[in-house]
This record gives structure tokens, C-alpha cells and sequence, in this order.
């Protein structure tokens, strides 16, 4: 196998978000439940003799060493492999909007250079070297929809009733660091338990980060606003200024503002690269 094209990278949304505590080195512990959805980037892999790795970016221009590239060294790094790779990418999913399409990317090229470089890691091999990339690229890793505690790292399986959402990433973005920096920030949410979550999974809960994240970025109270002028129910996603709504089955969005990115989405039962490591340790 030298290629593989059309590999998708989903993004996700976070149905709730609680911070439940801080660790003494400063890492917020968090609750959440991370559902994927059917945004996604698309992404096209091409092996090289050489050891190089080359990104080509066929929509908007992404950073120099974003986590794709960083992915792959790091493969490269662990294993010793002396493949390189072309990697082309579809982008659609918008930065500093809390839906993980950077962590998504990294994910997806974990997943398919294991393949195309025949490595032969295992998807805990594999999460291993993805949480040194970001905290969100476990559970894009592991393939399902999951709760997720502590600093990102314990990740529990869920099943979610299939549904339909209305996702709305104002033109302004959020500066996650200065975020969880806040003295604002609520940080003593008394724990959940999956149970209580699973009577109501799409009205539980709230983001704790919201309240500072409207301080920061006055589009988000603007895209909920207009989330509410019809009638639904919007929450930010993560720690990005992308809100969401899950829709009726029946339902006109009208007119968004022009700035706006707004697409109806479905979320996904699994991911769609799922099963593309061994599951054994």
C-alpha cells in the first residue's frame, strides 16, 4: 500500500463540559462527553522513499508544524521508520471553535501512516504518542463516543441516540489559554455521574467555560442569540466560540449572518477510521 486518499477527520462536539477541580501543577479536571459529528476534514496520504514529511494544503493555510506534521515525526521518532509521506488536506473545519478539528487531523494521520508504514501499533501504542499531541487525540483514537474525565486521559465508551444538530462558528475565535486562566472560571462543579447524563444526554449539563468565553468573544452571545430567536436551546462546544443546538426533525434555519459558518450536522455512531488499529496493548 503506498496511498490512501479520502481518509476523513471528524470533528466533535462537547455536549456538557464541567470543571470539577485543578491539580497542584495546574491541570483543570474536567468532566465531559464528547459526541462526533459529520464535519470533517478531509485528508489524502501519499508515501515517500525519503524520510520526508511534506503537507500540502488544498483549502486555507495551516501553520508550518501543526499536529499532523508533529504526528508524524513522532511515528517516525518511535518506531525508527525511514518511509516519508505527502499529506494533502481538505480543511473545513474551523480553527478556535472548541470542535477538535486539529487533534482530529493528528488522529486520522496516526491512524492511516500505522497502515500505509506498516507498523503495526496498537490504538494504545498509537494514544500513547497522541496525548504528547494534544489532550483530544486519545479519543479520536479509540473510535467511539465517549465520557471523558480527569485531564482528558480517562476515556469511557458511549452510546448515543442518533440526532441532528445545528453547529454555528461565529468569524471571531477564543484564546483557550486565557481562558482557563481566568479567576472567573468556575472550577468546584460537584462530579456527574453517567447515569444521571445518560436519562438526558442532550439537555444535561452546562459548559463552565461559557461564561468567561462571552467575555472574551461577544460573537458567541450573538450566535446564541440567534440560536434562541428560533427557538432552540445553544451551548458552546468545548473551548473554542462554536455554539450548537440539537434541531427537530423538521426545521428552517433562515438567514445566518455572512460571517458565519453554519452547517446541520449528524452525529456519527463511531468513528469512521475505527478498527483501523489492533486493539491489543
Amino acid at each position: 500500500m503506498k496511498s490512501l486518499y479520502d481518509v476523513p477527520a471528524p470533528a466533535k462536539l462537547n455536549l456538557f463540559l464541567h470543571i470539577t477541580g485543578r491539580r497542584a501543577d495546574g491541570y483543570h479536571l474536567l468532566q465531559s462527553a464528547f459526541m462526533l459529528i459529520d464535519w470533517c476534514d478531509t485528508l489524502h496520504f501519499e508515501v515517500r522513499p525519503d524520510r520526508r514529511i511534506a503537507r500540502h494544503d488544498l483549502t486555507e493555510p495551516l501553520p508550518k508544524d501543526d499536529l499532523m506534521v508533529r504526528a508524524a515525526h513522532a511515528l517516525q521518532a518511535l518506531t525508527g521508520c525511514s518511509q516519508g509521506v505527502d499529506i494533502s488536506v481538505e480543511k473545513r473545519i474551523p480553527a478556535q471553535a472548541g470542535m477538535g478539528g486539529g487533534s482530529s487531523d493528528a488522529a486520522t494521520c496516526l491512524l492511516a501512516l500505522n497502515r500505509l508504514w506498516k507498523l503495526n501499533l496498537s490504538t494504545a501504542q498509537l494514544a500513547k504518542t497522541g496525548l504528547q499531541l494534544g489532550a483530544d487525540v486519545p479519543f479520536f483514537l479509540q473510535g467511539s463516543n465517549a465520557w471523558v474525565e480527569g485531564v482528558g486521559d480517562i476515556i469511557t465508551a458511549l452510546d448515543l441516540p442518533p440526532a441532528r444538530f445545528v453547529v454555528v462558528k461565529p468569524s471571531m475565535g477564543v484564546d483557550t489559554a486565557s481562558i482557563f486562566a481566568s479567576p472567573d472560571l468556575k472550577r468546584d462543579t460537584n462530579p456527574a455521574t453517567i447515569l444521571g447524563f445518560a436519562a438526558h444526554p442532550y439537555d444535561f449539563g452546562r459548559n463552565d467555560l461559557q461564561p468567561v468565553a462571552l467575555r472574551h468573544c461577544p460573537q458567541i452571545a450573538q450566535a446564541l442569540e440567534w440560536l434562541g430567536s428560533m427557538g432552540l436551546e445553544g451551548r458552546m462546544t468545548g473551548s473554542g466560540s462554536a455554539v450548537f443546538a440539537q434541531m427537530p426533525h423538521v426545521f428552517d434555519l433562515g438567514i445566518s449572518p455572512v460571517t458565519w459558518q453554519v452547517r446541520t450536522c449528524s452525529n456519527l455512531a463511531a468513528h469512521p477510521l475505527q478498527g483501523w488499529a489492533s486493539s491489543d496493548s
